[in-house]
């Protein structure tokens, strides 16, 4: 079925739709949604193999799963998974027949592998994971920081099919003294005084049996937007590490001192990764594992419901690796709580459903939903601040108007 759809794939979007992904304005759609902090008004465009998602920028094109779709299933359909790229300078076609991966670098014997050979050569792996937006929900930043001003939707849960980067390693043979893996796609700058996005892994991390080469997506081929037709998926860290189009890997015996790594996508280097708001951290870390988020999704904020009547709630909860052993919600803006039911456990990088069933009186009840891992983390009650704009996991809180 996979082999079949990368054929459809070459012929349809890859032969001519692709091509238009760089001209696509977002003007030419006159259906907006309104994001709730300020400024929050965006367009709802439409991509080739998406449906109608929110709009934040066209060159390069970035893409904001509406907040509803997490509502409908515990994995997120491909047509709406969210899309970001850094670069706009993205390749416009990708024949599987010539593509070709390459793992060089500080081993004992480079390859250069076929999509055929990948998926007929080497062990693949199931594996169901979250993919978030080191950036995600940064629209509600106060005081507001630079950046793109995102709402919640900047996130995807999806079941990766594809290679243990372990696997391909091990072929190539890891020299002694490596010290980390780099990763690099084919999307590239469109200048040159713009540094390629080049991401790093550890030796360790890249090899922990986890970390995939990933080439189907919720049973498809990966959607040209994320990343076909290969991607790297680090399990329980931020988006920022998945790089898109993959085509080079390369061990090296030092730390990799790139753009995207020493200068971009850090974070305070301190326990709650925050600084008070205005402020700037006295040093800093590369971004790494999500912390522990929960949302409700069966209702929006103000919606109006039936005072007195049994209502159903229900949501999503993730972190970075330890799993979900808990999710409490309060109906008076914390004074108390009560605990959920969790729902079927996808594996611990999963989000995790909740649900519950409570009767609501006359008034307006403010909702809050707080998600505890395995391993203690929970989420703050009050928002913590940073200057990048990361890592945004307060509890949430939503208001229904009962009546």
């Amino acid at each position: 079925m996979i082999e079949e759809e990368l054929r459809i794939s070459r012929r349809g979007l890859l032969g001519g739709a692709a091509a238009s992904l760089l001209t696509v304005s977002t003007a030419a759609h006159s259906a907006t949604v309104q994001l709730p902090f300020a400024n929050g008004r965006r367009p709802l465009v439409r991509l080739p193999q998406k449906r109608p998602m929110i709009g934040l920028t066209a060159r390069p094109p970035q893409l904001e799963t509406p907040f509803s779709v997490f509502g409908e299933n515990i994995l997120t359909p491909n047509d709406a998974f969210f899309v970001r790229y850094h670069l706009s300078d993205l390749p416009t076609t990708i024949d599987p027949e010539t593509f070709r991966l390459t793992i060089g670098g500080h081993v004992e014997t480079p390859l250069s592998l076929t999509l055929a050979s990948l998926r007929r050569d080497y062990p693949s792996q199931d594996l169901v994971a979250v993919n978030q937006c080191s950036g995600n929900s940064r629209g509600f930043f106060e005081p507001r920081v630079g950046g793109g001003q995102l709402g919640n939707g900047a996130m995807g849960n999806a079941r990766w099919r594809g290679v243990p980067l372990r696997a391909l390693l091990d072929r190539a043979g890891v020299r002694i003294g490596a010290r980390q893996v780099t990763f690099n796609g084919l999307d590239n700058p469109p200048v040159d005084t713009i540094p390629d996005f080049v991401k790093a892994l550890d030796i360790d991390h890249a090899r922990d049996g986890e970390v995939m080469i990933a080439y189907a997506m919720n049973g498809a081929p990966l959607p040209f937007l994320n990343g076909f037709p290969l991607r790297l998926v680090v399990p329980g860290y931020y988006g920022t590490y998945w790089v898109k189009h993959l085509n080079e890997i390369n061990v090296v015996d030092a730390d990799f001192d790139g753009y995207w790594m020493k200068t971009a996508y850090r974070v305070p280097d301190n326990d709650c990764h925050c600084v008070a708001p205005g402020g700037k951290p006295d040093k800093t870390k590369p971004i790494g594992r999500f912390n522990i988020r929960a949302f409700l999704t069966s209702h929006q904020d103000r919606q109006v419901v039936k005072a007195g009547s049994a209502l159903d709630l229900k949501g999503i909860a993730f972190n970075g690796g330890s799993g979900i052993a808990r999710v409490l919600i309060s109906t008076d803006d914390g004074a108390s709580w009560k605990e959920t039911a969790l729902g079927q456990d996808l594996g611990r990088y999963s989000f995790r459903e909740w649900r519950t069933r409570l009767t609501l009186a006359k008034g307006s009840h403010r909702v809050k939903v707080r998600a505890f891992g395995a391993d203690g983390e929970s989420q703050p009650l009050q928002p913590l601040w940073q200057p990048a704009g990361y890592m945004r996991n307060v509890v949430e809180t939503v208001t229904l108007e009962a009546l």
